[in-house]
């Protein structure tokens, strides 16, 4: 992941919190003559001071991607976080001196580690009941997987296949305007925190909430 050192965001806890909040990963191995990929959300785990340890999910079974990757293959997980694009007319200095140009404005967590990969029927209910749970806890009337019929949710272990991934290496990158100045900043903030666009004022929020310039 390229990035530049205003852009640079490595914080343990900051990076777990971005894969909490976007747990949709795109994973991509090579394997064979070229790579494969695949979509999945993913429950993170991570050790006692914050740091991602582990990421656990499931694709389905009749996914190709599962079955093209030996165990312990080194996977990329791909975490996408809010982005917005960023037009020069939010800008103050565009009316001083007029040298600016767009630019997109967005979070992203990149995580690599070794696949292992569980095709045991028997196995799986843990993989997708544990995900299950985290992604229900904030509802007022949460699903739980019990909520189904045994026999439903027998032919849906059939039906998947689980994946747990040992991190390796974490990285992010937050590219909020930290390189212009206050106005300027302040201006993109503004700009998106006002447009009509929910993905827009995501990012507008997240400025808001970090708040740092050069």
């Amino acid at each position: 992941m390229y990035r530049l050192e205003a852009f640079v965001e490595d914080d343990p806890a900051r990076l777990a919190a971005l894969v909490r909040a976007h747990p949709l990963a795109s994973l991509i191995v090579h394997a064979g003559e070229g790579f494969v990929s695949a979509y999945a959300p993913m429950l993170a785990e991570h050790d006692p001071d914050g740091r991602l340890t582990g990421l656990v999910g499931h694709v389905a079974r009749a996914n190709p991607f599962w079955s093209s990757v030996d165990n312990g293959a080194e996977v990329l997980a791909l975490f996408c976080g809010p982005d917005a694009y960023v037009s020069p007319s939010m800008y103050p200095s565009k009316q001083m001196h007029g040298r600016v140009v767009p630019t997109w404005n967005y979070a992203r967590v990149e995580v690599r580690g070794r696949m292992s990969i569980e095709s045991d029927p028997a196995k799986v209910r843990p993989y997708f009941e544990r995900l299950t749970q985290r992604l229900e806890e904030d509802r007022t009337r949460p699903w739980a997987v019990d909520d189904a019929p045994d026999g439903f949710i027998e032919k849906l272990q059939h039906a998947i296949v689980g994946l747990r991934i040992e991190v390796t290496d974490t990285r992010g990158a937050l590219k909020l305007s930290q390189n212009r100045d206050q106005a300027d900043h302040a201006g993109v903030r503004d700009g998106l925190l006002g447009s009509a666009s929910l993905a827009d004022q995501a990012v507008g929020a997240m400025m808001s909430a970090s708040g740092a310039t050069r």
